[in-house]
C-alpha cells in the first residue's frame, strides 16, 4: 500500500467540529474523516459523511463537537498484516480501514476498491451548499422568489462573461425559451448536430419547428460547420451548436455562415460550464447560450437551467416567457402565452454555492482527465477525447472510443466487464437521426462511428486520483488480457 496525500487531507483533530470533518471529507475524497489525538498523533477514530448527515438531521449544528456525533467503532489494521488479513476486515459498510504503526499512528489506509461503486458522475456538495439551502428553509424563501435567484443569475453572467443570465427550471426549458425568443415557430428549420442528447432536438420540436440533423467533425466530435452550410434551406432560421461532453464546438465558421444567411445561433452548453473557445467562455458567443444544472452536470442545482445573452431585450423576453407570460407592469396580466419555467430560490441557493467553488470543480475534472490521459494514452485501440488547440475542455464526462479490432474487446463487452468491477459507464449518445421519433434513414458516418464505439468513464469531480488510477488499471488489464485473442 503506497502512501497517499488523501490520508493527510482527510486527517483532523478528534477535538474538531462537524464543520472541520465536512471540510476534511471534501479534501480527502475518502467519504470519511480520520481523527487523531493532536498531542500524541495517535489514531482516535473516524467519522463518515453518513454519520455527519444523521447528526445534522438530529439537530446538531455545524459547530457541534465531534464528540457529540454518534459513530461506529472503527476497524483498524496493523503494519505487517498480510493482504488476506486486511481483506477479512472489510464488510459491506466498511470500505476504508486505517493501517496503524506500532505507536498507533496512521501509516496508511486500506481501501477495498472492488466494494466501492464508482458512478459516472455525482455532484460535489459541501458545507456552503448546506448553509445556503438551510438559509432558504429557515427564512421560508423556498419557491420561485428570493434573493438567491438574482445572486445566481448575476454570478453566472459574470462567470460566462455575458451581460445577462436568466435562471429557468431546466436546460431543455432554457433552449425552448431561447428559440421562442428568436421567433422560431411552425414551418421553420433549426440545424442541430445529430450527436447530442435528445433534448436538443426536442426543444426545437416544442416550438413547432423541425430539427435538421447534421454530422460531426471527427477531430472534435462536435457539429461540422461544412455540413451546416450544406444543410441550410430557405426555411432555416437558426443553428444550435452543442459543446459536447465539455468540448466547445468550432464557433467562428458557424457564426460566419449564420451572419451570411441571417440565422440565429444558440449555444447548447448544457455540458460545458467553464469551457472556452479561443480563450472566451462559451455561452456568450452567439445570440444566446443555454446551460443545464441537472445533478450530473458540472454545476448542479438538482434540476435547473440558465439562458445567457448580451442582448437586454432578449433577456427580458426570456423573463416574460418563463413566468406565464405575465407582464412586469401589471400583475396577473398576460400579454403573451408563457410557461411555468421558473427556478426556485432553494435550487438557486445550491447554484450560488456551486459557483463559489466552480474553479475547484473544473480543476478536479481536468485532473481526472489528466490521470486518464496519461494512463490510457498509449493503450492501443483506445482513442482519448479531443481537446483542439483552440479549445479548453472541461471534460464533463471523460469519454473514450474503443476500437474492437485493436483492443480485441468491443465497447459493449468493456462496459459489462467494467460493471463487474463496480465501475459505472455510459455509452455515447445514440445519434438523433437513429432515434425512433427522428429517424431519417440518412448516413451520418462520423457520428455513427463515435456513438457505436464510445463510452464515458467515471468522471466525477469527487473522484480521487487513486480511484481514477484504478479505472485505468482495469481498462488496461481488459485490453491486455484480450491482446492475444483472435479477431472476431
Amino acid at each position: 500500500m503506497a502512501r497517499d496525500p488523501q490520508v493527510a487531507e482527510a486527517t483532523i483533530s478528534v477535538h474538531g467540529t462537524i464543520r472541520d470533518a465536512m471540510r476534511a471529507i471534501g479534501r480527502g475524497g475518502l467519504g470519511l474523516a480520520l481523527l487523531v489525538d493532536p498531542e500524541s498523533e495517535r489514531f482516535a477514530g473516524l467519522v463518515t459523511d453518513g454519520d455527519l448527515r444523521r447528526a445534522l438531521l438530529g439537530g446538531l449544528g455545524l459547530d457541534a463537537a465531534l464528540a457529540d456525533v454518534r459513530r461506529p467503532e472503527p476497524k483498524t489494521a496493523r503494519l505487517g498484516m498480510t493482504p488476506e488479513e486486511i481483506s477479512a476486515l472489510f464488510t459491506e459498510p466498511v470500505r476504508v480501514v486505517p493501517v496503524l504503526d506500532d505507536e498507533g499512528r496512521i501509516a496508511d489506509v486500506a481501501m477495498f476498491d472492488r466494494r466501492v461503486r464508482l458512478p459516472v458522475a455525482e455532484p460535489l456538495l459541501g458545507e456552503q451548499e448546506l448553509l445556503y439551502v438551510a438559509e432558504c428553509v429557515l427564512t421560508g424563501w423556498v419557491s420561485s422568489a428570493g434573493s438567491f435567484i438574482e445572486r445566481f443569475e448575476r454570478a453566472f453572467a459574470d462567470f460566462c462573461g455575458t451581460k445577462h443570465a436568466v435562471a429557468v427550471s431546466n436546460g431543455t426549458a432554457a433552449l425552448h425559451l431561447a428559440l421562442l425568443a428568436l421567433g422560431i415557430g411552425s414551418g421553420d428549420e433549426v440545424i442541430v448536430p445529430t450527436l447530442t442528447f435528445i433534448a436538443t432536438a426536442n426543444a426545437v420540436s416544442y416550438t413547432g419547428a423541425s430539427p435538421v440533423m447534421v454530422d460531426s467533425e471527427p477531430n472534435t466530435w462536435t457539429i461540422d460547420p461544412d455540413a451546416v452550410g450544406e444543410a441550410i434551406s430557405p426555411r432555416t432560421r437558426a443553428i444550435v451548436p452543442v459543446h459536447l461532453y465539455g468540448h466547445p464546438a468550432d464557433l467562428d465558421p458557424l457564426l460566419e455562415v449564420a451572419a451570411r444567411h441571417g440565422l440565429g445561433v444558440v449555444e447548447d452548453a448544457a455540458e460545458a460550464h467553464g469551457a472556452r473557445y479561443k480563450g472566451r467562455p462559451v455561452g456568450g458567443l452567439g445570440d444566446a447560450g443555454i446551460f443545464s444544472f441537472y445533478g450530473n452536470k458540472i454545476v448542479t442545482t438538482g434540476e435547473g437551467g440558465m439562458v445567457t445573452t448580451n442582448d437586454a431585450a432578449f433577456a427580458e423576453r426570456i423573463r416574460l416567457l418563463r413566468a406565464h407570460g405575465m407582464s412586469g407592469e401589471r400583475r396577473y396580466w398576460h400579454p403573451v402565452l408563457g410557461y411555468n419555467y421558473r427556478l426556485t430560490n432553494l435550487q438557486a441557493a445550491l447554484g450560488v454555492a456551486q459557483l463559489e467553488r466552480i474553479e475547484e470543480i473544473i480543476r478536479r475534472k481536468r485532473k481526472v482527465a489528466d490521470v486518464y490521459g496519461k494512463g490510457l494514452g498509449n493503450v492501443r485501440g483506445i482513442s482519448l477525447p479531443p481537446e483542439a488547440p483552440w479549445a479548453y475542455n472541461v471534460y464533463w464526462l471523460y469519454s473514450v472510443l474503443v476500437d474492437e479490432r485493436e483492443t480485441r474487446i468491443g465497447r459493449d463487452a468493456m462496459v459489462e466487464a467494467l460493471a463487474r468491477e463496480g465501475l459505472e459507464t455510459r455509452p455515447i449518445f445514440p445519434p438523433l437521426h437513429t432515434q425512433p421519433i427522428y429517424e431519417t434513414g440518412t448516413d451520418l458516418p462520423v457520428a455513427a462511428r463515435i456513438a457505436a464505439t464510445g463510452l464515458s468513464l467515471p468522471s466525477s469531480a469527487a473522484l480521487t486520483e487513486r480511484s481514477a488510477g484504478h479505472v485505468v488499471d482495469v481498462v488496461r488489464a481488459l485490453t491486455e488480457a484480450r491482446a492475444g485473442a483472435a479477431v472476431p
